[in-house]
């Protein structure tokens, strides 16, 4: 007989969940989109760490992590950064709340599948250092958002974009600054410009 279980369900509904949401969008993005985006970073970057710098990353899992990174906000939502960080308690309190909504998401698997799942939820030691490059992927992934909104005339995002520029200056990974030199200037270009 079977069971019905709702996790799978419930990662579906993180289209269902827009990010920026205090700022007017040209383009509206939900944490699926998101997660794609930084999983696609995540992995370029630890690619650059094992060409470019003699790393051993586990890119597919750099990647992986980074698709499930969001997915509690299917529960508490997106909070905005100037909430979610803006004093200690505050961040402790949102830190356990996420914590909760993991453990009600991980509820919602078969038990022979909640281990597998278990590290995207609760970081493991193992991974501390692809968690790194997820964390810089995050904050790149929103730099170029606020990339594209800025180049569309998008005013709400100028500041934003002064602030994810200096936040990803402060990284201090080499994967991190190959990505920022080689790639993100592309993000600043037109369609027609990459093509011509």
């Amino acid at each position: 007989m079977s069971k019905n279980y709702n996790f799978f369900a419930m990662v579906n509904r993180m289209k269902m969940v827009d990010r920026w949401a205090l700022m007017h969008n040209t383009s509206k993005e939900n944490i699926a989109e998101h997660s794609h985006s930084v999983a696609v970073i995540a992995h370029a970057l630890a690619l650059i760490g094992n060409k470019e710098f003699g790393k051993s990353y586990d890119a597919q899992r750099a990647a992986v992590l980074s698709l499930y990174h969001d997915t509690t906000e299917v529960i508490t939502g997106d909070m905005p950064t100037p909430v979610k960080y803006y004093n200690e308690e505050i961040k402790s309190v949102y830190k356990s709340i996420e914590g909760e909504a993991g453990k009600r998401l991980l509820a919602m698997l078969p038990e022979s599948y909640k281990a597998d799942y278990l590290p995207f939820f609760e970081k493991q030691e193992s991974d501390t250092e692809l968690w790194k490059l997820v964390k810089a992927a995050d904050k790149i992934s929103a730099l170029i958002k606020c990339i594209e909104e800025t180049r569309m005339g998008n005013r709400e995002f100028e500041i934003a974009l002064k602030a994810q520029e200096k936040r990803i200056k402060e990284i201090d990974l080499p994967e991190v600054k190959f990505f920022c030199d080689n790639f993100l200037p592309a993000y600043y270009l037109t369609l027609d410009e990459h093509t011509k």
